[in-house]
Formats: C-alpha cells, structure tokens, sequence
C-alpha cells in the first residue's frame, strides 16, 4: 500500500468536515443555553490570568472575536494580520477608557451587535477593503475593550490585567485564523464559513434583543 492509499484510508475514517460539523454544533449548543450573565462571571485571579479569562470565558467576546480571525482569513494578503491587530489596538484603547471611568453609551448593545454585523460579514464573504475592514472591527473593538476596563477587579494590576486580556484577544484571533483557514480547505466555495457566520449572526442577533 503506497503512501497516497494510506492517506485516503485515513481520511475516510477520519473525516475533517463531519469533525468541523460536530465541533461547530457543540459550539452553538453550549451558547444557546449560555445565559449573557455568565458572560462575564469570571472573578478569580488579580492580573494576567483574570484579564486572559475574560475574553476567552465572555461568549459574546469569543464570538466576536472568533469572527474577527474568520474574516481576515477572507479578505486574506495583509489583512490576516492586520484586521486583528487593529482590533487589539482599538480594544486597548476602550480598556484604557474603561479603567479610568470614562463612560461610554450602549456598550453591551455594542458588544452585540458587533457579533450580529461581524457574523453578518464572514456569513456575506465579501472583499471589503482593509482600511475600511480595520475601522469596522476598530470601532466594535472599542465597546469590548471599555467592557474589559470596568470589571477589571479592584485589587488587580491594571498592566498585567491588560496583557492578560490582548494576549487572551490574540489567541481567540489565531483560533479564528486557523478555523477560516480549516474550513475553507474541507469545504466547496466556502460554503461552511459562510455557514458559521450566519450561524454567529443569529446568535448575535438574540444577544442583541437580550441586551
């Protein structure tokens, strides 16, 4: 048996599409039945690992920021990169924003709305241009960040608090990178990328009206 017949066994018994399918579905049902309190129910630790979980634990900000990797995987060249780290940069500055009181409207709405749109856009796949596609992450990105400045416990070290929470940003973007990039190789004209941002896009929109 040559080397190309063995991978093809391999790849009948492990089949990456079904794989995705199952992950994906156990994605959504953990989500729907999420209540948005938990959302940011995290209160252990006082610097990185507080900051780190906060994101990661947020489902609303693991959505949107899952999407966020998903979509510079579409646009591709320079965006896959950059589109995230636009919205890191525009994050930290909401956080700053955030950790000295300074108050911004509709935040929560904001948050939400950013998983419907973002959702929205993976689900649309179109080529928006990189500056335009960075200011629209940006802008989201803001509402994210203030939300993670305000409920930085009181005993925390706010800089610690802060890495914690771009670098647990920055491993939701690659895990978004590396889940456009899977899905688009297992799947035809994209079809389960698209899929998943409609999939977000109604979460996003039942988070909205819970907002």
């Amino acid at each position: 048996m040559n080397a190309r017949t063995d991978y093809n066994a391999i790849f009948a018994f492990y089949n990456p599409r079904d794989t995705m399918l199952r992950i994906l579905s156990l994605l959504a049902a953990a989500l729907l039945f999420s209540t948005p309190a938990f959302a940011h129910s995290f209160e252990g630790g006082g610097g990185f690992l507080t900051g780190f979980n906060h994101p990661v634990l947020g489902f609303d900000h693991l959505l949107a920021m899952l999407s966020v990797g998903i979509l510079s995987t579409q646009l591709g060249g320079k965006a896959i990169w950059t589109v995230p780290a636009a919205f890191i940069a525009f994050m930290l500055f909401g956080g700053v924003l955030g950790l000295t009181e300074v108050h911004v409207p509709f935040v929560e709405t904001g948050i939400a709305l950013s998983v419907l749109l973002l959702g929205l856009a993976v689900a649309f796949d179109k080529k928006l241009p990189l500056l335009f596609a960075m200011a629209f992450v940006g802008v989201f990105a803001i509402f994210h960040g203030h939300a993670h400045g305000v409920e930085m416990p009181a005993l925390a070290s706010p800089i610690l608090y802060a890495i914690g929470f771009m670098t647990g940003t920055a491993v939701i973007h690659l895990g978004g990178v590396m889940l456009g990039f899977m899905m688009q190789k297992i799947s035809a004209q994209h079809k389960l990328v698209r899929a998943s941002g409609a999939g977000i896009a109604a979460i996003g929109g039942y988070l909205l009206l819970a907002a």
